[in-house]
């Protein structure tokens, strides 16, 4: 794609970036077959093509140019322009699916923090994301917030509703570790240690998921050295155009793991695939602060999803040697956006649960959102809704009995529904596995 681009905007580093995501685009169309949006409007601005070439109307113009066609230009960049980008999933599947390799989510980042910039947003809409940012991103507060949200549930608006879970099911997490994942003794004692990201809200809806991961590991000979200092990942901010605030978490996160990776951590675990994608992007996103570009790089370097840790782990064994009981009922899997497109793992959850005998039910479209989308559910709400419900039908055509998943917001979105349960896959793996396992 050709850009016009003036010798003085190629010298922002943020433009440099644009161009060359830009000029790797062909503008052949084959993203819009796989943009979930895209498929439901069916408007070429809401696709990854369309959302391209608004960007590009946006970055080449300039308010303040003495050239009178690019301050033209610039009229035509409108509140509708930022509800298009607005409505983008950040789901990658464009991603996967160019030929050309364009990096389309870089480009939409510095799109959307030039509109916020530019044209700014209503009061409501600065008020709703301003309270995400702070209601979600520390668990204490999500908690307390959370318990209030189970009480008045009935109250709350019909997009928020969904969120809170029914007191009953509140009850029944209850009945799961709870808290920080800590180092137990036998912990202690194992040789191999790893870090682990706890998450923002994860430890408030579903508590034994971060415990699950930790009990299988230990199993494998893998022990968990707490950070308590570690905090959200920054992914919130960053996406809700709050980009230094997600830069300082990013930056704190470093400096809390810091020690214990001088010390020998061999990874840094993520069970949310979401907050993993946005880990190992720290080294791309950092790569400009000479005080953390070299350890933004390192611990990008080790961040790994809980799927490759198992899988590494898991392919040394036979399924004999692993003596699996798992629930025979058949089971769905939703391979997150951020484990498929932005990571790239898509299958390897898939592969594990095979191997230790699980009943995997077909999922058609297995490459489309499901619509949760981090915040996306809130800020977008009948959009999301309906990616819900085509994800469902697709998974629960088959008949499963369980959907399993690999990040908390498919899951909390999902079984908002109230249909078929959600689980993360972790924990199915950490009932079906025996108590103690033969070392390999």
């Amino acid at each position: 794609m050709q850009t016009h681009f003036s010798d003085a905007a190629l010298a922002r580093p943020h433009i440099q970036r644009a161009d060359k995501v830009l000029r790797s685009c062909v503008h052949c169309g084959f993203c819009n077959a796989t943009c979930p949006t895209y498929q439901l409007l069916g408007d070429e601005r809401d696709g990854p093509r369309g959302r391209i070439y608004l960007i590009k109307q946006l970055l080449e113009s300039d308010p303040e140019s003495p050239d009178e066609a690019v301050r033209e230009q610039a009229t035509q960049i409108t509140r509708e322009t930022q509800q298009h980008l607005d409505r983008c999933l950040s789901c990658r599947s464009c991603e996967t699916t160019c030929p050309s390799g364009v990096q389309y989510h870089t480009l939409l980042d510095i799109g959307r923090q030039e509109l916020e910039r530019r044209v700014g947003r209503p009061w409501r809409e600065r008020l709703l994301r301003s309270g995400l940012r702070h209601a979600l991103v520390e668990p204490a507060r999500f908690k307390a917030l959370l318990a209030l949200g189970v009480r008045f549930r009935p109250l709350a608006p019909g997009a928020l509703a969904d969120k809170i879970p029914l007191a009953r099911e509140r009850d029944r997490q209850a009945e799961h570790p709870a808290g920080p994942v800590t180092a137990t003794p036998s912990d202690q004692l194992l040789s191999r240690q790893v870090l682990m990201l706890e998450g923002c809200v994860q430890p408030g809806l579903a508590p034994n998921i971060n415990a699950a991961t930790a009990r299988v590991l230990a199993r494998f000979g893998i022990g968990v050295t707490p950070i308590q200092e570690a905090g959200c990942c920054g992914a919130i901010d960053y996406h809700l155009n709050a980009q230094q605030a997600g830069r300082a978490r990013m930056r704190a996160n470093i400096d809390a793991w810091w020690p214990a990776i001088e010390a020998g951590a061999e990874a840094i675990v993520q069970t949310a695939s979401g907050c993993g994608a946005f880990v190992k992007e720290y080294g791309e996103m950092l790569a400009d602060d000479p005080d953390y570009a070299e350890r933004a790089a390192r611990v990008s370097a080790l961040a790994r999803d809980i799927v490759e840790v198992l899988g590494e782990e898991i392919v040394r064994r036979d399924r004999q040697s692993l003596a699996a009981t798992p629930d025979q009922q058949p089971l769905a899997f939703h391979c997150p956006c951020t484990l498929q497109h932005a990571q790239g793992l898509g299958g390897e959850v898939e592969k594990i649960l095979s191997q230790l005998g699980f009943t995997l039910t077909p999922v058609a479209e297995g490459h489309l959102c499901c619509g949760s989308a981090g915040t996306y559910s809130i800020t977008q709400p009948e959009l999301s809704r309906q990616l819900r419900d085509r994800k469902l039908e697709a998974l629960e055509a088959n008949g499963p009995a369980r959907i399993a998943t690999a990040n908390i917001g498919c899951q909390t979105h999902l079984s908002s529904a109230r249909r078929t349960p959600v689980s993360h896959w972790i924990e199915l793996v950490d009932d079906a596995l025996p108590e103690t396992l033969p070392q390999a």
